[in-house]
């Protein structure tokens, strides 16, 4: 299952993206307003450069002051050419980031529902390789002439039984056909790979010169395959980007995935595999929703850190920071059943991988603060399991 951190980073990395987007759509914007003043080349008249600048200087104050609140420009004195040039240049900054918004929602949905295709696709590369050992063995029995099959550790991937638990576990089949999961279109490619760099690596010549592999050497070998060669070799990942359009941000999710198969099967039977969800459809919804209530609450998150980091030039603080900041403090207060403290380490633990250094300590002590505050003022509320941890 796709725990909720794994959904959270996924928002994450989408809200950076649209704050990314954001500031785009505000340059283009600028832009525009200083594009509306440029002088008139087709003019005959004599223009005025200077009385130009100076509009298109007033023009950004305004569109600055104004950005969210179109309303005020009526109200000031500057000349209709200023006022026309600022509003469209505000319906365009909208617009742009309504759409900017839309796709990533989109595509962060999409995105996380690719995630078992992709590390299943990842346990189907090894059993390929496997499967390739076999039968180049049998072919190399039958060119010798040999009628007996031998015991050779050249097979030991062949018969390995990690690779064995999965192949006759209905849920893994199910998985596969449910996933679409299918290699048939790199047969060549799978024979180029194994031949080049999993057949010369340190870690499979070790595991051949072995008698009987036992279940342990079996699961290290396997997830050797799967860190140190298909997640290491840029021409195999290759492969996964032309599958993946989000494969920079999936990729340390779908190797997890992979290896934790391997362990749960070296340690019990094949049962259930990881999936989207327990329940997807509930997830899907706490998943848009972080994303959606973080941008709605936007405007008011950045006070809320600004009151908290007076001796801090807010815009000086790390980016990823301010976006990790403001998805916990949207998720205290917009889902009562969870509780504070685990909003906390799970932004932390964000922190750790995505930020600065120091941002831990920073992100851990801030929220801290924050969380009472604003439990006191009532503006954190919280019931059902949301109670738990809180005291």
């Amino acid at each position: 299952m796709l725990n909720r951190r794994i959904l959270r980073v996924k928002a994450f990395q989408n809200l950076y993206a649209y704050e990314q987007c954001k500031a785009s759509n505000h340059n283009l914007a600028r832009d525009f307003i200083k594009e509306s003043f440029l002088p008139d080349l087709n003019s005959m008249e004599v223009q005025d450069k200077a009385a130009l600048n100076r509009e298109a200087q007033l023009a950004l104050e305004i569109f600055e002051k104004n950005i969210n609140n179109t309303d005020a420009i009526e109200g000031s004195d500057a000349s209709p050419k200023i006022k026309k040039a600022v509003k469209e240049a505000i319906v365009q900054y909208r617009n742009a980031n309504l759409r900017d918004r839309e796709f990533l929602l989109k595509n962060m949905v999409t995105s996380a529902e690719r995630i078992p295709q992709l590390y299943l696709t990842a346990i189907e590369l090894i059993q390929a390789f496997a499967d390739h050992v076999g039968k180049e063995y049998e072919r190399k029995r039958k060119l010798s002439g040999s009628q007996a099959v031998e015991f050779s550790s050249e097979l030991n991937l062949h018969r390995n039984q990690i690779l064995e638990k999965l192949r006759n576990s209905p849920a893994y089949q199910a998985a596969l056909a449910k996933n679409n999961v299918n290699l048939d279109d790199i047969e060549l490619e799978i024979k180029e790979w194994f031949r080049d760099y999993v057949k010369p690596s340190e870690e499979y010549q070790a595991y051949i010169g072995i008698d009987q592999p036992t279940a342990e050497q079996d699961e290290e070998i396997v997830e050797a395959i799967l860190k140190k060669i298909i997640f290491k070799n840029e021409v195999i990942l290759n492969y996964f980007s032309e599958k993946d359009l989000n494969w920079t941000e999936n990729k340390a999710v779908v190797r997890s995935l992979a290896a934790k198969v391997f362990k749960n099967v070296l340690n019990s039977e094949v049962s259930d595999l990881p999936e989207i969800a327990m329940n997807w459809e509930e997830d899907k919804e706490f998943f848009q929703n972080i994303f959606n209530f973080t941008i709605e609450r936007g405007a008011e998150n950045r006070e809320l850190i600004a009151q908290k980091t007076k001796n801090w030039d807010i815009d000086r603080l790390a980016f990823t920071d301010k976006v990790i900041i403001s998805m916990a403090i949207t998720e205290m207060q917009q889902f009562p059943s969870i509780p504070v403290k685990v909003s906390i380490n799970e932004y932390i633990d964000i922190s750790k991988t995505y930020s600065t250094p120091k941002s831990k300590q920073f992100v851990n002590g801030l929220l801290d603060v924050m969380s009472k505050e604003l439990t006191e003022k009532g503006k954190i509320r919280k019931s059902g399991r949301g109670l738990l941890d809180n005291k």
